[in-house]
């Protein structure tokens, strides 16, 4: 994210194409793991939640809010893997 200033350009999206896809794809393989307490309709309605959010972020073009959005799906999947529901996906 070196190049735009404030704005992403198209290198500073296809830089960071191949981690948003990874988290994307660790996040829901998460949502699965039968150490979180939901149920079926529960986490299938979690997954819809993370596919609109990261569908809405596919249009930023804010390279402070992409790498937000980077910064809160890893500290959300450090919580998924220890068993935790983050709070705001509650």
């Amino acid at each position: 994210m070196a190049r735009g200033l404030i704005w992403a350009t198209a290198e500073d999206i296809a830089a960071n194409r191949g981690k948003v896809v990874s988290i994307y794809r660790q996040l829901l393989r998460s949502l699965n793991s039968p150490d979180l307490p939901l149920t079926l309709a529960a986490r299938l309605a979690k997954k819809a939640e993370l596919r609109a959010i990261f569908m809405l972020a596919a249009e930023e073009r804010s390279l402070h809010n992409i790498q937000d959005l980077l910064d809160i799906a890893d500290y959300s999947l450090s919580l998924l893997r220890r068993g935790e529901i983050p709070k705001y996906i509650q």
